[in-house]
């Protein structure tokens, strides 16, 4: 059983992580998932335990987001079905083999996302619809698959890259993307791919209560405040966790 001490680290965690998370659109791994394996938890144990707490993230997120009118059905959809094969093939996959090369080049990867978007001042500020045609949906959907497959597989930051590929490849400002981001893969990726790896390895359920309450409550502060101050402050946001996320993935490599 964990003592009263850890639920209350776990809780504080949580509820840091998931809100930076939530503003962001992604990153909640960056302190949740290492505070998990520092507590004694196997990596799949961790994994498993980390992605189920991240479900209460995107209900969070989404009781603030969906009533803000930012999220159509059409790109809601999009996102699940492109999506969901791919977080059950990564979650299947990660349980067989090691992923130290996959984290370091995400990790150098999600620092690049940092370094973009820091040297793009107007990037995701506006929205402006691009790419919607057959062709446009097809690429779309082939990339949320496979970042999919990586949301599946891997502990931290995949989030971050839906949110940036949304802006990217279709138009949507930060907002409106860290939307789109919270409630399809903070809810329903990541509950796919928490049920997948429940059904593959063990669960730490009594931590569960602290680490839901935090993500839940770290979800609808993070989208009260994306709200609130709008993308400019999402962007800078966004840029720091990327930043930190990279780096937090790179190190768990190389130390």
């Amino acid at each position: 059983m964990v003592n009263i001490f850890d639920q209350i680290v776990l809780l504080t965690i949580s509820l840091i992580a998931n809100t930076l998370s939530a503003l962001a659109g992604g990153g909640a791994g960056l302190l949740q998932f290492p505070a998990l394996l520092f507590l004694g938890l196997p990596f799949t144990t961790a994994l498993a335990t980390h992605k189920i707490a991240t479900v209460a993230l995107g209900a969070g997120a989404t009781l603030k987001h969906w009533r803000q009118g930012n999220t159509q059905w059409f790109f809601a959809i999009l996102i699940l079905i492109s999506g969901l094969p791919g977080v059950i093939l990564g979650a299947r996959v990660i349980i067989e083999i090691p992923e130290s090369i996959a984290k370091f080049s995400l990790g150098v990867l999600t620092i690049g996302l940092s370094v973009y978007s820091l040297c793009k001042p107007q990037l995701g500020q506006d929205h402006t619809p691009i790419n919607r045609n057959a062709r446009g949906y097809f690429i779309g959907a082939a990339m949320l698959f496979t970042l999919g497959v990586l949301n599946g597989s891997l502990t931290s930051g995949t989030g971050l890259f839906v949110t940036l590929w949304l802006i990217l490849w279709f138009g949507f400002d930060y907002q409106r993307a860290v939307a789109y981001t919270m409630i399809l893969v903070g809810l329903f990726w990541n509950g796919t791919g928490a049920l997948t790896l429940a059904l593959l390895t063990p669960v730490k359920w009594e931590w569960l209560p602290a680490l839901l309450t935090g993500s839940a409550l770290g979800g609808y502060c993070g989208a009260h405040f994306a709200v609130k101050y709008g993308n400019p402050v999402i962007k800078r946001i966004f840029e720091g966790v990327t930043m930190l996320v990279g780096l937090s993935l790179i190190l768990s490599v190389t130390f």
